[in-house]
């Protein structure tokens, strides 16, 4: 059982939301997408949230900036997630504009709002979920695009929406956080794509 939950913990990392949210777009969308629109948005997408991520992380760990992946103390989350503010960023003007798909767009400024409102609360000194955080994000986008292309895309949200218990459930196995650091990342991610929704749906 613990090595499931840390296998969960691994797979469903805020660093690969991003990637399966625009995924997950190419999946369910009915309307016909080029293959260089959809390598023009995936590559650098990936590139911008995993690779110079993971990159970025074994440099502040070498300088003792972070201790581990899952950044359990709240003064070791700043400046990752302000680099990872800053590259979600660079998507929304630098990559998406080129390769335009609305829905992926807002999609990135719900990801921005929700990274945004768990940095301040880290000044809070409140160290929201940020696996919750992305839970939530993806759970509400794969609704929004289930409601805007009218497809029945039930079993993948129930997946999803299971996967998100077990994953809380991971991270209050392993004592990363409290209930209510777990609530409100999920709440966070949820919000921040539910107020998107009145611009693409």
């Amino acid at each position: 059982m613990k090595l499931f939950l840390k296998v969960l913990s691994y797979f469903f990392h805020p660093l690969f939301i991003p990637i399966m949210g625009t995924l997950s777009y190419f999946v369910i969308t009915p309307k016909y997408t080029p293959r260089e629109i959809q390598n023009g948005n995936i590559l650098p997408i990936f590139i911008l949230t995993v690779i110079i991520p993971i990159i970025i992380y074994f440099i502040l760990r070498t300088l003792g900036v972070v201790s581990n992946i899952f950044l359990p103390k709240v003064g070791e989350r700043k400046y990752p997630l302000i680099i990872s503010l800053a590259l979600l960023l660079m998507i929304v003007v630098k990559v998406i504009p080129n390769n335009y798909i609305i829905e992926l767009y807002y999609f990135f400024l719900g990801l921005i709002a929700a990274t945004s409102s768990c940095l301040l609360l880290l000044f809070l000194n409140f160290k929201s979920s940020l696996h919750m955080m992305g839970m939530g994000t993806l759970l509400m986008f794969l609704t929004g695009l289930s409601i805007h292309f009218e497809i029945n895309i039930t079993i993948a949200i129930s997946a999803v929406t299971l996967a998100a218990g077990l994953v809380a459930t991971a991270r209050l196995y392993f004592q990363a956080h409290s209930r209510s650091e777990i609530f409100i990342g999920f709440l966070l991610g949820m919000i921040s794509q539910l107020l998107t929704f009145k611009f693409w749906l």
